[in-house]
């Protein structure tokens, strides 16, 4: 796989209150194409500083693979949906993946437009 497909390719991390509302992050993310899937991992616990305040808290992590191109998109709909004054909302790059893996994610989130281009060129 070309250095520059696994570029394309990014992990966005969000921390959420509930398993609920990880669910409904998550679906909207996979069903809008924003992400070709979406990992929620947890409970955990988070200790963390919000308003000069020292916060304990259990909270759910989403794992969401996407492309670099659709990152804000992705972080606007994550604002939208989601019940935190400041959502943690962080890109990873890939370094290196899975060939398979990653012409997958970036199949799973091409638009309609660029799918159809795709097949036709064919």
């Amino acid at each position: 796989m070309p250095p520059a497909v696994a570029s394309a390719a990014r992990l966005v991390l969000v921390t959420v209150s509930s398993e609920e509302q990880g669910k409904a992050i998550a679906e909207a993310l996979v069903s809008d194409r924003l992400a070709a899937c979406v990992n929620i991992v947890g409970p955990m616990r988070s200790i963390y500083r919000w308003k000069e305040k020292l916060e304990d808290d259990r909270e759910f992590l989403l794992l969401a693979k996407t492309r670099a191109s659709l990152f804000k998109r992705l972080e606007r709909r994550v604002r939208e949906l989601h019940s935190y004054e400041v959502p943690e909302i962080v890109a990873l790059r890939f370094n290196q993946g899975s060939s398979p893996f990653l012409l997958w994610l970036l199949e799973s989130t091409a638009g309609m437009s660029t799918r159809r281009r795709t097949r036709k060129s064919r």
